[in-house]
C-alpha cells in the first residue's frame, strides 16, 4: 500500500502530466471576433467655389442676388450698361457692310479685266493688279467679320449669369459702380458638386477603401456616404492621407464639418484574448488539440488587434493566460 502513494507522486511529475493544459473554451474566430468602428475628421467641400467677375468694363445697373440665395444654372447675377458696347457693335457692322461692297465690286472689275486679257486688251501687270486688290478686300472682309463678332461677344458679356446651379456665398458689385474687367461682383458655391473632404491616418486607408456603410457624422444627424478615391500620397507633417467621399442620399450643406464614420471590414480579436509570450503579443489557437501561439503582429496593449486568419480558425477563449505554446488541449 505504500507504493501506491509514490506512484501516484511520479505520475504527477511525469513529462506528460507537465505538459498537460489547463481546461480551456474554443470557438470559431467569426463567434469572438469584433469589426471595431472607426473615424477621421472631415469637411463637406464644393468643387467650385467662384468668384463671378465683369469680363467688360461699363457700370452695373443691376445685381439681383442675395447671400444665401440659390441660384439655377443660368440665373442673372449682374447686368452690365451696354449701350457704348451695342454702338462698336453696330460700328462693326457697317465697316462689314462696306468690305463686302468693295469687294463684289473689286469682283466685278476683276472678271471683266480677265476677259479682256485673254483678248489681249490689258497687260499681265494691270490684270495682277486686280487680282491683288481683291485678295486684299477679302483680307479686309475676314478681318470685318472677326471684329464684329468681338463686339457682339462683348455685348453678350453684358449680361452675367451664374455658370452652375449655386449658392451666393457673399455679393460683392454694387449698383451704379464702374466696373472694369476682372472686377468680382459675387462669390457662388456650386450646390451640386460637393464632396466630403478627410484626412485619414496612413494605417486606416485599406481599411476605408474596403469598408462598407460608411457615413458622415456631422449637423442634422448621420448620411450615408460611398468613397470616391484616396491619394496616394502622405501628408509629411500629419501623416494622413486625403479621401474624397461623395453623399449617396441628401448632402449636408458645403462648410459643414464632422466625422466620417465606417467599420473595419477585417475580424478583429478583442483584448481580452490577446496574450503576451516571450515579449510579443498573440493569441492561443487550437491546432489539432494542441495549443499554437499565434502572433499577431499589429496588436497593442488593450486594443482590438486585427486577427488576418479565416473565420473558422478555433481560438482559445478561456483558459489562454496559462497556456504555453504546444501543450496539449482539454
Amino acid at each position: 500500500m505504500r507504493c501506491l502513494p509514490i506512484l501516484l507522486l511520479l505520475l504527477a511529475l511525469s513529462p506528460a502530466a507537465a505538459q498537460q493544459a489547463p481546461a480551456v473554451t474554443v470557438k470559431p474566430l467569426a463567434a469572438v471576433a469584433i469589426q471595431p468602428e472607426r473615424d477621421a475628421a472631415a469637411q463637406v467641400v464644393s468643387l467650385n467655389e467662384s468668384r463671378i467677375a465683369a469680363e467688360i468694363a461699363g457700370r452695373l445697373e443691376a445685381v439681383p442676388v442675395e447671400v444665401g440665395q440659390r441660384l439655377e444654372r443660368g440665373a442673372l447675377v449682374a447686368r452690365i450698361d451696354c449701350r457704348d458696347h451695342a454702338l462698336a457693335r453696330r460700328r462693326a457692322g457697317a465697316a462689314l457692310a462696306a468690305v463686302r461692297a468693295r469687294l463684289a465690286l473689286a469682283e466685278q472689275q476683276l472678271a471683266r479685266a480677265r476677259e479682256l486679257s485673254a483678248q489681249g486688251f490689258i497687260s499681265e501687270d494691270a490684270l495682277a493688279a486686280r487680282t491683288t486688290e481683291a485678295d486684299v478686300l477679302r483680307a479686309d472682309l475676314s478681318q470685318a467679320e472677326v471684329q464684329l463678332a468681338a463686339a457682339a461677344r462683348a455685348v453678350g458679356k453684358c449680361v452675367v449669369r451664374a455658370p452652375f446651379a449655386a449658392i451666393v456665398r457673399e455679393r460683392l458689385g454694387q449698383v451704379g459702380e464702374l466696373a472694369a474687367p476682372g472686377t468680382p461682383l459675387a462669390v457662388l458655391v456650386d450646390a451640386d458638386r460637393i464632396e466630403v473632404a478627410a484626412q485619414v491616418q496612413a494605417k486606416d486607408a485599406a481599411s476605408l477603401e474596403h469598408a462598407a456603410g460608411i457615413r458622415f457624422a456631422g449637423p442634422g444627424g448621420e448620411r450615408p456616404l460611398a468613397l470616391e478615391r484616396i491619394s496616394p500620397a502622405v501628408d509629411p507633417q500629419t501623416r494622413t492621407r486625403d479621401a474624397r467621399l461623395r453623399f449617396t442620399g441628401p448632402a449636408a450643406a458645403p462648410g459643414s464639418s464632422g466625422r466620417i464614420v465606417w467599420r473595419d471590414a477585417e475580424l478583429h480579436v478583442p483584448p481580452g484574448l490577446v496574450v503576451r509570450r516571450a515579449g510579443r503579443l498573440g493569441l492561443f489557437l487550437d491546432d489539432a488539440g494542441t495549443a499554437r501561439f499565434h502572433v499577431l503582429p499589429d496588436a497593442q496593449e488593450g486594443r482590438p488587434a486585427r486577427a488576418g486568419l479565416p473565420p473558422g480558425t478555433r481560438v482559445v477563449v478561456e483558459g489562454q493566460v496559462a497556456l504555453r505554446d504546444g501543450q496539449r488541449l482539454r
